[in-house]
């Protein structure tokens, strides 16, 4: 039988190579094999025990029918409060757009902001899915290679250098996935200023932003209301799940999304919403904020670790709970090469990394991601492991 021809977008879609790992390290456990898993970008944590009460009592209550589309409006007020609350700045719930995941919320985002053709300026390297929502929108991904030296992260001389006739805006994200890295203030801005003179759109990804461990953590928001940004219930809050996010939008734009929203989604999970309500409770607050502190433990472990195995980490992550990793200069043959080298450690140490290949083309193999989202007591098994296979004490 002859299959109808596929459209032809789906060849400019690669493959998502962290769930290619995640496959192999399942087989390899099917096999009997203990494995470290330091390669998704999942908190161990999961919804706080007052989120899943919420749920049951919503499920309970009958609340799973449809909502509006651009969500609860209880919720659209919580997460204006809590903008308040966290970060200082007023915005209007009437710009909060509740979205199925942050996933959905870039899509929408593209949908609405990307024309065919259109470029769209990110770094390299950068979250892999933001250049495949591009590209669904018949636009064109530009990867601009962004090295320690910019943090990994684009600046806005970059953005001077690459705009074009045919450039439309710059997708970010800060902190970053893989990079676990933000964009300075000053930076942003200056960055946010060139986008506009040339009447371009802004659009950042925030959802590691409460996973900050540095600095008190600045909102795009602060630079203007023609900035849009994209958060989620997934990290911060634990609830990777529960598919559920949010965008926030000029109040000019509200209408579209909503329709787009409406025609795409019909709207997020209802369950999910009534959930997350109870996330800005105090108390449960609270053990957000202290699993936050928990994820900065692991990171000022797992840096200093990896560099004594003999990785560099050119720029210390201060967000999310990623460590963008050189493999150049390990004790190991497949040094240099992300792909063998991760392989190795799967297969030979147990435990699971993600090459570089998922997150762009300027340097894929020579750095590594590593994910510190799991247990202490596994992180330091893991360094054992690599360090026993490195030949290293760590």
């Amino acid at each position: 039988m002859v299959l109808p021809k596929l459209a032809a977008r789906v060849d400019d879609i690669a493959p998502f190579y962290v769930m290619e790992w995640m496959k192999e390290a399942a087989e390899l456990e099917r096999a009997g094999r203990d494995i470290i898993h330091m390669s998704v970008g999942q908190p161990d944590f999961t919804a706080p025990p007052a989120v899943v009460e919420a749920a049951a009592a919503a499920v309970r209550a009958g609340r799973t029918q449809y909502t509006d589309a651009l969500g609860l409006a209880a919720l659209r007020e919580a997460i204006a409060r809590f903008y308040r609350d966290a970060h200082g700045i007023d915005v209007d719930a009437s710009r909060i757009i509740v979205t199925a995941g942050a996933s959905a919320a870039l899509l929408l985002a593209c949908t609405a902001l990307v024309d065919r053709d259109d470029e769209v300026l990110m770094p390299d390297p950068c979250y892999p899915c933001n250049r495949h929502f591009v590209s669904a929108a018949d636009g064109k991904p530009v990867m601009i290679p962004s090295g320690p030296a910019e943090r990994f992260q684009l600046t806005a001389a970059q953005v001077e250098q690459h705009w074009s006739p045919r450039t439309r805006g710059v997708l970010l994200a800060s902190p970053s996935n893989p990079t676990g890295t933000s964009i300075e203030p000053d930076e942003l801005r200056r960055l946010v200023d060139v986008v506009r003179a040339r009447g371009g759109f802004t659009v950042v990804d925030e959802i590691y932003q409460g996973l900050s461990y540095d600095a008190h953590p600045v909102t795009a928001l602060t630079l203007g209301e023609d900035v849009v940004t994209v958060n989620s219930f997934s990290k911060y809050f634990n609830m990777t799940g529960w598919r559920l996010g949010w965008l926030v939008v000029p109040p000019q734009w509200v209408a579209v999304f909503e329709k787009l929203a409406q025609n795409l989604f019909i709207c997020p999970s209802a369950v999910s919403q009534y959930a997350a309500l109870a996330c800005f409770e105090p108390a449960t607050l609270e053990i957000f904020e202290a699993r936050r502190r928990e994820f900065k433990r692991r990171r000022d472990f797992i840096v200093p670790a990896l560099r004594t195995l003999g990785f560099g980490v050119p720029v210390v992550p201060d967000g999310a709970f990623y460590v963008y990793a050189d493999c150049n200069d390990v004790p190991h043959a497949a040094r240099g090469d992300s792909a063998a080298l991760t392989r190795a450690i799967l297969h030979d140490a147990g435990v699971a990394l993600v090459p570089g290949l998922d997150f762009g083309t300027a340097a894929p193999r020579r750095y590594l991601r590593l994910s510190y989202a799991t247990a202490y007591e596994k992180i330091e098994q893991a360094v054992d492991r690599i360090g026993t296979l490195f030949g290293v004490g760590a």
